[in-house]
């Protein structure tokens, strides 16, 4: 049966279950909906071949509307510390919440529990790109608003790249 069924219903015993790691290299099944469960399994390689043509469009597209060369760089160098300040939040503050409802320990074990539980899963140590592009929307909204019309692309772009280098940077750590 899928995984993510039954781990709601942990409870308590939720925070103990999902800090005993399974080593073996094996990809557990989430969902029983072949569509779904094919959201959730990503090839690290997948990450940079997905989000580096996006960070470079950013990039160029600043310097379309306005950006030297130097400042695009530079808001990149911005973006990149952005999400380095973001990576530590979220790991820090969300990823590692304790959990004792069904849908709270659902969401852990989907979001971040499940790198707990099968640290070898080589197919859920990077981020989905479907995930990453939902989640990424607010995050340019929030640039959008935080920076000039020319330099938020890059700033974006930036932002973005950093969290490229930490996902196949974390998928090496694990495999390499």
């Amino acid at each position: 049966s899928p995984l993510l069924q039954s781990v709601g219903h942990l409870g308590h015993a939720y925070q103990e279950w999902v800090h005993q790691p399974i080593s073996e290299k094996h990809t557990p099944r989430f969902f029983q909906s072949d569509f779904l469960e094919f959201f959730t399994r990503t090839p690290w390689w997948v990450v940079p071949l997905v989000w580096l043509p996006v960070v470079a469009w950013n990039g160029m597209l600043s310097i379309q509307r306005g950006s030297s060369l130097q400042k695009a760089a530079t808001l990149m160098v911005v973006g990149v510390l952005e999400w380095t300040l973001l990576e530590y939040t979220l790991h820090r503050f969300l990823f590692h919440i304790k959990t004792a409802s069904y849908w709270g320990n659902t969401l852990h074990y989907l979001l971040h529990g499940c790198h707990h539980k099968h640290p070898m899963d080589g197919y859920r140590l990077v981020f989905p790109p479907a995930g990453t592009a939902i989640l990424a929307l607010p995050f340019w909204e929030l640039v959008r608003l935080l920076f000039p019309y020319e330099a938020a692309p890059a700033a974006f772009g930036g932002g973005l790249f950093g969290y490229v280098m930490y996902d196949v940077t974390h998928y090496y750590l694990h495999h390499g």
